[in-house]
């Protein structure tokens, strides 16, 4: 057996990596548990990244020899490998345990742990193996993410100060982008990461840039980097929307249109691409041809109250030569009923039937409306219609002061369509 093993291990040397598995499979069937052969056979199998194939095997190994860090840190490391981040914690724990010095265990362990959500947990460890190997400039680059990942970017910025010539990685720069925009220092944040797209014009790097900019509502420059970013790679659904985003902040409301139509024409079933359709169709609802799609979207999708409600705003923004008030009732409808809590269906509605003359039928849409979002001075002025249309002249003097108070407040408040960009880029991919 002994000479077979040393053949096995001989032909792996040759890399006759087929050979060496033939004869450690045939030793295996002959001397099954035998701690020797299982590792090597595992070992070989992860070599060849036959991940599945190895993790039986490499069980058998750990269980064979308990007291072996190497044993568990290869089992934990293929389970890392496959996806199974929690087991990879629990193995990767034992060998740390048994030998804390194995820096390769320390930093797969410090990887499981971020793989299974735990960051800050993750920082410990990967503090520990960058004790252990100070000048490992990719261990301090983990060691960074995670810290900034468990919301510690002062300690990230300070894991990554002793890396030399910084200005030369470009992943690195992302990384300091990253920390520097944390940190509240903007102007930092955008110089890293313009650097990491001079070094790497990758599409990470150039998508990262134009959020940057995006965020802080510089949008002459994010429509310059999506541009180039779309330019370059054209089959990136991020980056084109991010040059949507960037022209309806903008107020470039055709041009911004055109490009939610074309993402949703890509992903005909995307929600956020038709809400953002709706939110430029609202706006010129007469001179944006793609507000079409809108509709038939909220067509093909009757449960999704926002698309719904967008569609319907759509609708009744337009003259009335054009406007079909039919579906408009319709889908304000099926919005209501699909979620009852959405102020601005019941506004909509109460608008509809105020447009058609129906002042009484109007008012428990607007009170709805009113309840859900009383600070919508629409709500309240459309309220003030409706009670003196209706004789009750005290409710509309009370709904007057309302409505100059926030309307006040609106004034008083950053641009609307920047916090909509605001939300736009939380959800951003």
């Amino acid at each position: 057996m002994e000479r077979d093993f040393q053949a096995a291990m001989a032909a792996q040397d040759r890399g006759d990596l087929r050979g060496a598995e033939s004869m450690l499979i045939a030793i295996r069937r002959k001397h099954p548990g035998l701690f020797s052969v299982d590792e090597s056979l595992g070992l070989l199998y992860v070599a060849s990244e036959q991940f599945a194939a190895a993790l039986p095997i490499l069980k058998a190994a750990a269980h064979e020899k308990p007291s072996s860090d190497l044993a568990h840190a290869n089992l934990g490391t293929d389970y890392l490998k496959l996806g199974s981040n929690a087991e990879a914690v629990h193995e990767l724990q034992i060998a740390v345990k048994l030998n804390p010095n194995n820096k390769a265990a320390q930093s797969n362990l410090g990887q499981a742990l971020a793989s299974n959500g735990q960051p800050a947990e993750a920082a410990k460890v990967f503090g520990r193996a960058v004790r252990l190997d100070p000048t490992n400039w990719d261990l301090r680059y983990n060691w960074a993410a995670v810290l900034l990942d468990a919301g510690d970017a002062d300690q990230a910025a300070a894991a990554l100060a002793p890396v030399p010539n910084q200005e030369t990685m470009p992943q690195l720069q992302t990384l300091l982008g990253e920390i520097s925009e944390k940190q509240g220092r903007f102007v930092d944040a955008a110089q890293h990461l313009q650097l990491a797209v001079k070094l790497d014009p990758s599409e990470p790097n150039l998508y990262l840039l134009g959020l940057e900019f995006l965020k802080h509502w510089t949008f002459e420059q994010a429509v310059r980097f999506f541009e180039y970013g779309v330019g370059h790679y054209p089959s990136s659904q991020r980056m084109l929307l991010g040059l949507g985003i960037a022209r309806y902040a903008m107020n470039q409301l055709g041009p911004a249109a055109s490009i939610f139509a074309q993402l949703l024409d890509a992903d005909p079933e995307n929600a956020t691409y038709a809400i953002l359709l709706g939110k430029s169709c609202t706006l010129m609802p007469d001179s944006i041809k793609e507000c079409e799609k809108l509709e038939r979207f909220a067509a093909t999708d009757p449960k999704h109250a926002e698309v719904d409600t967008y569609a319907a705003m759509s609708i009744l923004a337009r003259s009335p030569e054009t406007a079909n008030l039919t579906l408009a009732a319709k889908l304000l409808d099926e919005a209501i009923e699909a979620d009852p809590k959405l102020p601005e269906a019941h506004l909509q509605k109460g608008f509809l039937l105020q447009s058609q003359d129906r002042w009484q039928e109007s008012i428990p849409e607007l009170e709805a409306s009113a309840a859900l979002r009383p600070e919508s001075s629409k709500a309240h002025y459309l309220l003030m219609l409706a009670y003196s249309r209706t004789g009750k002249r005290e409710k509309a003097q009370e709904e007057m002061v309302l409505q100059k108070k926030y309307r006040a407040q609106e004034r008083e408040g950053s641009d609307a369509r920047y916090k909509e960009v605001s939300m736009f880029v939380v959800v951003s991919p």
